[in-house]
């Protein structure tokens, strides 16, 4: 039974999972051990034993690292106790940070699969545009963000729009590179096969290049929806007052909480985790629709 368990999926994961949980509790007592003692001092307690060393690390308020039970129980605090209306509640910022990621990712998908069309079927667009998709994706996020959300204010767009736009951006190119690439997937015989048939580029496009595409469209929409969270997250970073994921992170490091902030790291990874496996249920199906063998 212990091998069968070995060779799936679960108890490989799980032992993972325990290995970094010890490393991280002694990673966490470690770097709190200091800030542990300069508290044992502060509090008159000149003598103390390792064991109360190593609980005062695993238990301060604001650790420098905190540990997976810390931050397990303000995940509990933050999701399942708190009221979901609250502004100091996570499933409140997930839902304002899924909603822009959401929007842009669709904007940024249909733009990406746009360009990728044209490029496909327009040489001069291949030399010309797609030079200036690889550079847009050269200057750093964290820098264009600020830009972007600004520029958008002076016009009145507030809100959602500059959130998701910055979302668009970073999704765009991972699906642009990834429907050209499966655009051009197909064999020059199978292209040759559909002349013979006179099929006309129409029809080779949708009976031909579309079908061979979508393996590959599903993988980069993979890598898009993930990156748009990431692009949402930075730009609430820029304008918080909005509420979301990067909010919640800018709050904990104004105040220290970092207990708050790697709650909220992990609430975004989860809800990253989530998208991306809500595109590989529709790419099951999808396949499944055109008569893939499982």
């Amino acid at each position: 039974m212990l091998t069968s368990l070995w060779q799936g999926k679960t108890l490989p994961v799980l032992v993972v999972c325990a290995i970094i949980a010890v490393f991280w509790y002694l990673g966490s007592i470690w770097l709190n051990a200091d800030m542990q003692r300069m508290l044992f001092e502060n509090n008159g307690q000149a003598s103390y034993t390792t064991a109360e060393l190593i609980e005062g690390t695993l238990t301060q308020e604001k650790p420098k690292l905190p540990t997976p039970g810390q931050i397990l129980a303000e995940l509990n605090k933050t999701v399942l106790e708190t009221a979901p209306t609250s502004k100091r509640s996570l499933v409140y910022h997930g839902s304002v940070t899924i909603s822009a990621t959401l929007l842009g990712f669709l904007i940024g998908s249909m733009l990406g699969m746009g360009l990728a069309i044209l490029v496909v079927h327009i040489k001069s667009l291949d030399r010309s545009l797609m030079p200036w998709v690889v550079a847009s994706q050269t200057i750093p996020i964290i820098a264009l963000a600020p830009m972007i959300v600004v520029i958008m204010n002076q016009f009145d767009v507030t809100g959602l729009i500059p959130k998701a736009v910055i979302a668009a951006y970073l999704s765009f190119f991972p699906v642009t590179v990834g429907m050209v690439k499966g655009l051009r997937s197909p064999d020059p015989l199978q292209l040759d096969l559909m002349q013979t048939y006179s099929a006309s580029q129409w029809q080779t496009f949708l009976k031909l290049r579309v079908p061979a595409s979508v393996p590959f469209l599903f993988a980069s929409l993979k890598v898009g929806v993930a990156a748009s969270l990431v692009g949402t997250v930075v730009a609430e970073l820029t304008k918080s007052e909005d509420g979301g994921f990067g909010a919640r992170l800018l709050g904990g490091s104004y105040y220290g909480q970092t207990i708050q902030i790697w709650a909220a790291l992990f609430a975004a990874a989860a809800c990253a985790w989530v998208l991306v496996s809500l595109v590989g249920v529709v790419d099951r199906v999808v396949t499944k629709a055109m008569g893939a063998r499982p």
